[in-house]
């Protein structure tokens, strides 16, 4: 398993998410094309890469197939770390047995008809299995990142203020967590909204690694991102080309922040990410001819 940290204060962390980007097509991307484009993603260099999940094929038909794709991947010298979203303790102890799977992800919501739609569970008993998930990570030799959904605002007419993002932060990193990504799921966010979570969370927590998982309008993603970075994120998930979003929140979905655009951020403050130029090219190639083909 690669032993690089998937995240530090002062590391620039660049997550590439094509589970994300596939999650939603309703029409099935074959297993061998999956895994030819993972195949190309672990080339490219990125840090980690959200490859697939391990929940009901009944909800993500799409994932379903996961397990075949890890069998068939092959690594090679790539620095890239392999997460696969969980949704229970079944899915985890799934996950956890894949040799291939580096880090387990598991999202948990700020809102309770949230978590209960995505997860089927709420609240308390989300913290029970991330609870399971933190064993199982350490018997294992994985890590954990917890996803916190809705981090920046409630869509469903449930309370919400700055001030529940920090208690629940408190509670998860009371269970052992210390990598969460604050998810804005539905495009809520403000850059104001972003620096006035992160900062007082940085401060509060600093042996804590807060990523951003934004689904943001083009528009918008620039000074989200300036606000994040500025507030000390150094950790960033995207999809190439901005496909995908959270297919459990809305009918209407919230494309993924671009990777491209992150890596043109990146670029714009000096950070050298150590991508394979050839590559990171074909992989766009190849994004445009999957995406444009299942949809």
């Amino acid at each position: 398993m690669n032993n690089r940290s998937i995240d530090s204060s002062h590391a620039f962390c660049l997550v590439e998410c094509p589970r994300d980007a596939m999650q939603g097509i309703h029409a099935f991307i074959p297993t061998e094309i999956k895994t030819a484009y993972l195949n190309l993603l672990l080339e490219v260099g990125f840090d980690v890469i959200d490859c697939g999940s391990f929940v009901s094929p009944k909800v993500i038909p799409q994932m379903s197939d996961t397990a075949e794709v890890l069998h068939a991947v092959q690594r090679g010298s790539s620095r890239s770390k392999l997460l696969c979203i969980v949704a229970n303790q079944k899915g985890a102890e799934m996950a956890a047995l894949h040799e291939q799977v580096d880090i387990l992800g598991f999202p948990f919501s700020i809102s309770e008809t949230f978590q209960l739609s995505n997860t089927g569970v709420g609240r308390v008993a989300g913290l029970e299995t991330i609870a399971h998930l933190v064993d199982q990570c350490a018997r294992h030799q994985k890590e954990l990142v917890v996803y916190l959904s809705m981090g920046f605002g409630n869509p469903y007419g449930e309370e919400y203020d700055s001030s529940m993002v920090g208690e629940w932060t408190q509670r998860l990193v009371d269970l052992g967590v210390n990598t969460l990504s604050l998810s804005d799921t539905v495009g809520l966010a403000t850059p104001e909204q972003i620096k006035s979570l992160y900062e007082p969370l940085k401060n509060s927590f600093p042996h804590v690694s807060f990523g951003l998982h934004l689904h943001a309008h083009p528009a918008h993603r620039d000074d989200k991102m300036a606000a994040a970075y500025e507030s000390g994120c150094r950790r960033f998930d995207g999809a190439l080309l901005g496909f995908g979003g959270c297919p459990m929140a809305q009918d209407e979905m919230v494309g993924n922040l671009a990777t491209e655009h992150i890596v043109q951020f990146a670029k714009k403050q000096g950070i050298g990410l150590n991508l394979v130029t050839e590559k990171w090219h074909q992989a766009q190639w190849m994004a445009t001819g999957i995406f444009g083909t299942f949809h």
